[in-house]
């Protein structure tokens, strides 16, 4: 399944979406990474890369099969995944596929291709898997970036239920200490809702999997718990985001109620809300035309879009957010966006991309994952 002469080598950087650059004994190598997710989280610079020997006219000499996090192999190789699912199949360790017969992989119907063709109880059933990378300690979520395909997936599996084929998907969570799944609604809420309506109507399984240290399949899976009701409460356009700017010199700015402002070159990390339409809340801050309003838009108008990331949530956290961003960055600009609350600041500046920050990564993440695993863990202890 994982080739055993894999490689160690340390991630250095992402020049693209399909290839990451690597230390590999000491040379500066580029490797092909089959896996178009963000994985903010995982590839932080220095961690372990396991990487396979490409052999036969491919343009890049090493393929990226599997990372590390915390000493414990994650598959990153998608393909390898289907690898992975057809295993366990066989082994008859899916609930609810355990006599399930695989007839062949791929599958086509419509204009959509799903992973398996199994029979099952004398009928055909359509399987499609999904690689699952995105987790805290207990709580899986997918997918780490919009997948409008994997959307089309998800509505191409209920109509052929609706056509009489049974469907099913299938998550595999390469994270062996998660307890729970859920989409992840905070980057795809399209894909959140539609995986929302997927309940009783399809097959739905989330398995947790164990890599060993040779990249063979551990033996130990775990089913998780799919909270369907916290899915259902969380799954709105309503919530909390980190809008980021960069300036690019030292600009003094006109911000409205607060006057001339001295601005220092850098990135900006503005802390928003709103509590309904977050998603054309943040296409606004995109946009440069538009009515000056808010703080916000004066420093916009002069500053180039960098980035802008949901927490949808109920709870009304963006001053907890502000307090967050304010623990990690390298200064404040007093005064700004917080005319209606206590705090001191909403915007906040550091000298590097906060992207590539471990901090600010792990404060997101906390936010996103963190906040709904200690209550699903609160919830079920």
């Amino acid at each position: 399944m994982v080739p055993k002469d894999a490689r160690i080598a340390r991630f250095l950087a992402r020049p693209n979406r399909f290839v990451l650059r690597c230390d590999l004994d000491g040379t500066v190598i580029d490797a092909y990474l089959p896996n178009p997710g963000r994985l903010w989280e995982l590839l932080l610079p220095g961690c372990r890369l396991y990487l396979a020997e490409n052999r036969g006219g491919v343009k890049l000499p090493y393929t990226v099969v599997a990372m590390e996090k915390e000493g414990v192999p994650i598959l990153l190789h998608t393909h390898l995944a289907n690898d992975a699912a057809e295993t366990l199949i066989r082994r008859g360790l899916v609930p609810g596929l355990e006599d399930a017969r695989i007839l062949r992989r791929e599958a086509t119907f419509g204009d959509s291709r799903f992973d398996f063709l199994l029979e099952k109880d004398g009928r055909e059933m359509v399987l499609e898997v999904k690689n699952c990378t995105l987790f805290g300690r207990t709580l899986a979520m997918f997918p780490d970036a919009v997948t409008k395909r994997g959307s089309r997936h998800l509505e191409g599996l209920m109509r052929l239920e609706r056509s009489g084929v049974s469907a099913g998907v299938l998550f595999l969570v390469q994270w062996p200490y998660a307890r729970y799944f859920m989409p992840e609604h905070h980057t795809d809420l399209l894909f959140s809702q539609t995986f929302l309506k997927l309940r009783d109507r399809i097959l739905v399984e989330a398995l947790a999997l164990a890599w060993n240290a040779d990249l063979s399949l551990g033996d130990e899976v775990r089913r998780l718990i799919i909270p369907w009701e916290m899915i259902a409460r969380e799954c709105r356009d309503g919530g909390c985001y980190i809008l980021i700017l960069k300036l690019d010199e030292d600009t003094r700015i006109t911000t409205g109620s607060l006057g001339d402002m001295d601005f220092r070159k850098g990135y900006y990390l503005y802390a928003g809300s709103a509590k309904r339409g977050l998603t054309k809340r943040m296409e606004r801050h995109a946009r440069v035309r538009k009515r000056l309003f808010w703080h916000i838009d004066y420093l916009r108008e002069k500053s180039s879009f960098h980035k802008v990331l949901a927490i949808r949530t109920e709870k009304d956290m963006e001053c907890v957010l502000a307090a967050g961003l304010k623990r990690i960055s390298r200064w404040s600009v007093p005064g700004f966006g917080c005319s209606d609350c206590s705090c001191a600041s909403h915007l906040f500046g550091m000298d590097r991309d906060p992207m590539h920050s471990p901090d600010f990564i792990g404060l997101v993440y906390d936010h996103r994952i963190g906040s709904i695993e200690r209550e699903l863990e609160s919830e079920n202890d």
